[in-house]
């Protein structure tokens, strides 16, 4: 009986909690061009139809050119939002990094160096973050370009660009730098999707002048090894990728920045898909960064407290 009364009484609680565990909006991270003036958000229900939140939350003042280009921001287990950014085109060695708690107040902002070692570096592009819930750490993954370190196939020296990656646990104390992915040529702007332990998809952009396009690498673990990358399921002048898992479907939405739109796919494998753009809704004049999730009222928060 009192087995029995245990187990009922645990039951409940289970129950309980998952009628008051608060729902989740999709948000992502945007910014507007020139990149000067900070970080933007735009929200949606469903992960398909989209809408601003007025306002810019985090003026870029790190860098030498301090802007904010490609922000990306994990939620970690603790409840903290981290952020990184692009914060400059060339002569930086790092990306700008902030933190918050509710995405309306945020940290100092600072300067994470990665590129100190080599000093004929010529840029830190689209720092990438992704959370291994496993080793409960970060991950950072961004191109950069060192010229005449790898072959240019048709690329110039200075615009042959390779992934690299660093591991943190809290943004203070990082681990070395280290080469990402090298698909043989110059690529850039990589996303990481987890669909399991030992099942990972790296969404990359082929970043060579005949195509621009964005295609797919699978691995078994956050870190690789990555095999080739798929042909491309985008058409040119596509960057930018970020990932929405709705329902039992992934979105990849992109910046298809020719033609001034956002682009998007769905695939359930990561070899078929189907293009969704235009079925999906996205604000105008809006710039890609990395789609993630947040609690209600974290959301309305930012609707309600929108900077003056």
């Amino acid at each position: 009986m009192i087995k029995l009364r245990s187990l009922w009484i645990g039951v409940c609680t289970v129950l309980l909690f998952s009628c008051h565990a608060e729902k989740e909006l999709y948000v992502s991270t945007s910014f507007h061009e020139p990149a000067t003036e900070g970080l933007r958000f735009i929200y949606s229900e469903d992960g398909i139809h989209w809408d601003s939140i007025a306002g810019v939350w985090l003026k870029p003042e790190v860098g030498v050119q301090k802007v904010m280009r490609d922000p990306s921001i994990v939620r970690s287990a603790d409840g903290t939002f981290h952020l990184v950014w692009t914060s400059s085109w060339k002569g930086d060695n790092g990306f700008g990094y902030a933190c918050s708690k509710d995405l309306v107040h945020w940290s100092e902002e600072r300067l994470v160096s990665v590129m100190a070692h080599d000093s004929t570096t010529v840029n830190v592009w689209a720092p990438e973050l992704f959370y291994d819930d496993e080793k409960d750490e970060f991950m950072v993954v961004w191109a950069s370009c060192v010229p005449y370190k790898f072959k240019k196939g048709i690329e110039d020296e200075f615009n042959n660009h390779r992934l690299y990656y660093i591991t943190t646990k809290d943004f203070n104390t990082i681990s070395e730098t280290r080469l990402y992915y090298d698909p043989g040529y110059s690529s850039i702007d990589a996303t990481l999707v987890k669909r399991a332990s030992n099942d990972y998809v790296l969404v990359v952009k082929d970043n060579t002048r005949d195509n621009r396009n964005i295609k797919v690498a699978f691995g078994p673990s956050p870190t690789g090894p990555f095999g080739p990358t798929s042909e491309p399921f985008t058409s040119e002048f596509c960057e930018g990728p970020t990932v929405a898992k709705v329902k039992d479907d992934y979105y990849i939405y992109f910046d298809d920045y020719r033609r001034k739109i956002f682009g998007a796919v769905k695939t359930k494998d990561f070899i078929h898909f189907t293009d969704e753009t235009e079925t999906v809704c996205m604000p105008e004049g809006h710039k890609h960064g990395t789609i993630f999730k947040a609690p209600v009222s974290i959301v309305k928060n930012l609707i309600n407290n929108q900077p003056k």
